[in-house]
Parts: structure tokens; sequence; C-alpha cells
């Protein structure tokens, strides 16, 4: 036991002396078992692994005005001689992170909630934050010590370093895209507040951005209750809404404190007109749910769902749900690369088999459906099970019950409504756009959300793109954001 106790302990003197750095912004010595070269270097290679994933949203008067808002933040920072790069996103999430060594990103999904430029340098500032205090360097350095032995063969046997570069990432990627846990994002905050205030803007606008993603949560929360599923939120570290936060209230209290440029008033109308035409939602990439009619550009087709059904559309898979989470449809997409018929196709891919086959044929399209006992969200039973060949891709569908087989009565008309876009449809496979208005005198989210054409929850989404959730309304003639 005594041999094992002094190894380890040799162990972390080892890794105390090989990997010890001074923190650019507490100026203090810490484990640091990367170096800045190397942190550099893990940006720049994951760089276009993201543009790849994610997609740079084609806007470049707005890509260039990020950018500008960023390097004003990045030039008070800590780490003022790196060159930082900031990307908008063509995602639909709510978020934003960094990589190591100044690649800064934020969605277009967050965007869309943002009501000024000061709450954009908050974003932004926030995420320099994690760069220049090194969280995701700490991190790792954290991560490999608790693993003593392996690190050390790491120093000792170069084979072992190359494979812990290889894993590098994956053992930051968590944190990097969804947040450090408490200590560190409010430290990200705590910086973040400072940066704003010595560029020039309200250090309270860090709190307006994480109100903007508290409602967010909340009302995220509210609908997956509803829908009985898990919700899915943005770094969710506060447990409490800001305004009762005592430590970030302290962390702003103390970022006016500091010495730094006047505030400069900014106009909303020039920030919002920078979002006036932001795809909203849903992009031709990924199609566009119009009601009850599914829309795919890229794809060239179009599909009718059953009314009444809630329909979510994922990067991989379309799902609509029966009033009451009594039944699920779902569709998935694949290549097709043998020249098979749609029932030997559909029989190679379901485990077990296919019964009671019948051949569809929806000109100039053709297909097969069948029944099969499959895992549903339901646990495995019989469902309903379809392929249509579209091109040189194969759309399978499967359909399944909660309780009562019957409930799935409307797969088959959903699948016969797969075809092709006409050229009076294609337009309609547009993405949803913001379009920046004046509010009407006497007019409400109500009556706003009448007329929109966001598909789920309108008035809830508008309140939040709005900066009035849960409650408020416009006041005349003031610039608001809708769905159109």
């Amino acid at each position: 036991m005594f041999p094992l106790l002094h190894t380890a302990l040799a162990a972390v003197v080892l890794l105390a002396v090989a990997g010890c750095s001074v923190n650019p912004v507490s100026g203090q010595n810490e484990l640091a078992l990367l170096s800045e070269e190397q942190e550099i270097s893990i940006g720049r290679k994951e760089h276009p692994s993201i543009l790849e994933t994610y997609g740079r949203y084609g806007d470049a008067e707005l890509q260039a005005y990020v950018q500008r808002v960023g390097e004003k933040l990045a030039a008070v920072s800590h780490r003022n001689d790196l060159i930082y790069r900031f990307t908008v996103l063509d995602s639909t999430e709510v978020n934003a992170f960094a990589l190591p060594g100044g690649y800064i990103y934020i969605t277009r999904g967050l965007l869309a909630y943002l009501n000024s430029e000061a709450e954009l340098a908050a974003v932004l500032g926030h995420e320099i934050g994690h760069v220049t205090a090194r969280h995701s360097v700490r991190q790792y350095s954290a991560a490999a010590a608790a693993g003593v032995g392996y690190t050390i063969g790491a120093i000792l046997v170069p084979e072992l370093r190359n494979r812990g570069a290889q894993d590098l990432f994956n053992i930051m990627g968590t944190a990097i895209l969804r947040g450090y846990g408490r200590d560190h994002e409010l430290e990200a905050d705590r910086l973040g507040a400072e940066y704003l205030a010595r560029a020039g803007y309200a250090p309270d606008a860090m709190l307006d951005v994480i109100r903007v993603l508290k409602n967010q949560e909340l009302f995220e929360r509210e609908r997956a209750k509803a829908e009985g599923r898990e919700p899915q939120v943005y770094h969710g570290v506060f447990a409490t809404h800001p305004d009762n936060d005592t430590r970030l209230q302290e962390v702003i209290a103390a970022a006016h404190a500091i010495e730094s440029r006047p505030v400069a008033p900014t106009d909303p109308r020039r920030f919002l007109s920078l979002l006036d035409g932001l795809t909203f939602g849903s992009g031709a990439k990924e199609g566009v749910l119009r009601g009850q009619r599914f829309f795919h550009q890229e794809l060239d087709f179009a599909l009718t769902f059953p009314d009444g059904w809630k329909v979510e559309n994922a990067p991989d898979h379309l799902t609509a749900t029966a009033p009451g989470e009594s039944a699920i449809l779902r569709l998935t997409v694949e290549d097709r690369n043998r020249r098979v018929s749609a029932c030997d196709w559909l029989q190679s891919r379901v485990a077990g088999g296919v019964r009671s086959r019948e051949p569809l044929t929806q000109s100039p399209l053709t297909g097969c459906s069948g029944s099969a006992t499959v895992r549903t969200p339901y646990g495995t039973r019989d469902a309903r099970v379809a392929v249509v060949y579209h091109g040189q891709r194969a759309y399978l569908f499967m359909a399944a019950a909660k309780n009562v087989y019957g409930a799935v009565r409307e797969f088959l008309p959903t699948v016969r409504s797969f075809r092709p876009l006409t050229a009076e449809e294609r337009h309609l496979a547009e993405p949803l756009r913001l379009k920046i208005i004046d509010a009407p005198a006497g007019s409400s989210f109500r009556s706003l959300a009448a007329g929109s054409r966001i598909p789920n929850h309108p008035e809830a989404q508008l309140r939040l793109l709005n900066g009035r959730y849960p409650s408020g309304e416009p006041h005349a003639g003031e610039p608001i954001k809708t769905v159109q």
C-alpha cells in the first residue's frame, strides 16, 4: 500500500513541476498540461470541424459586424495578443461557445433572441472570458491529473503522448459545448462584465443576456414537461433567476467599479436592422414546416402530417406525435446503393423482417409498406413501416401507438402524401425569417401571434424574441421582431 502511495505522490510532484504555468487572468501559478501553442493548435485544428458540423451562416454583413464587436472586447481582455475569430453558425440551437486559442462561435438561434449590441457583446465577452482564463486547458489538466498513471506514461512514452493528443478534444468537448460548471461560468461572467465595462458597454447587459437564457430555459422546461421528454437547455448552471442570484449580482456590481470608457449609447434599431431577414427555426437545408405540411427544398419533397399532430424537425429525422402522446410517426432518410425493389430494401432494413408487405405506387414514386415488431418510444411492439424511393434516396417511415394499434390509421395517408415538390411549392420551402416592424397601436403578442407563421407556441416565441416573456406587451411604434 505504501509503495503505491509513494508512486502517486511522486506522480503528483512530477505533474506539478512539468505542468505549471501562470494564468493570464489571476497571475497565479496553476497546473496546465498544455502550452499556449498547443492550445492554439487545438482551436486551429477543430475550427474546420465546427464549420463542417454547423455551417457558417451566409450573411457577410452580419458576420463582419459580430467580428467587429468581438474584436472591441478582445482588445481590452487579458489575452489581447491572441487573434480572435468570431463566427455566426447556421444552427437553430440557442448556444455560444469557444474553442481554445480564440475561436468563438454564436449560433443564429441565439442571435435571434438578443435585442441590443450590448447583449451581443455580453455573450461574446463571456466566451472571451473562457479563453482568457484558459478554462478548457484547466478542464483538460484536471481530467488528465485524475489519471496520473496514464499522464506519467504519456510524459515518458512518446507513443502514449501521441495517442493522448488524439483524444484531447474529446476530453474537452462536453465542457466547451455545454458549459464548465458553476465556478468557471461565473468567472466567465465576471470577466465578460469587466470587458464590457472596459469596452464602453453597460455591464448590466450580462444580466440581460442571462435573463434571456433563463427565460429560454423556463419555456423549454414547461414545454418538455407537457411533451413528456427531457428539456434541452443552454448551460443551465444557475439554479435561480439572475435577479435573485447574489454571486452574479456581486460580479456585475464589481464591474461597475472598473475604470472604463464612458458607456456608449447604441441604437437598438441599428442592431435589429441587422437581424431583419435572419433565418428563424429550420433552414432550407433542414426543411420547413408550414402548419401540417412539410417542405424540403434540398431533398425535393413535400409531406402532409395528420391534423392535430405535433411535428418536430430534428437534424436527422422528422417526428410527429398524436394528441395525448397516443401515437408516434418517424421519418428518416438513407442513401440507396443497390437497385433492389422497395419491398426487398424494407425487408433488409428492419430487424426481424416485415410482415404483410404491400407495394406502394404513388406516381412517379414507388415504395412498400408492412408490419414489423420493432423498438419504439413505447417499448418493443408491433408497428407499421414503409419506405418510399425518391431519386437515389430511401425514405423510411415507422409508426407505433402507445396502447391501441388502430391509433396509427393515419399512417398510410401520410406516407401516400409524400411527393416531389411542385414548381408552385418551391417558394413554400423557403425558411421562416425575422421581420422587424414598428408595433401597431393597440397590438399585443397574442394578436401578433394569430397571424404568425411560427408553427409551435407562437405567442410564447414572440415574447421570448422580444424580451417580454412571460408577460408584457409591445409599445406603439417600438421596433419589434415578428416572423414571416
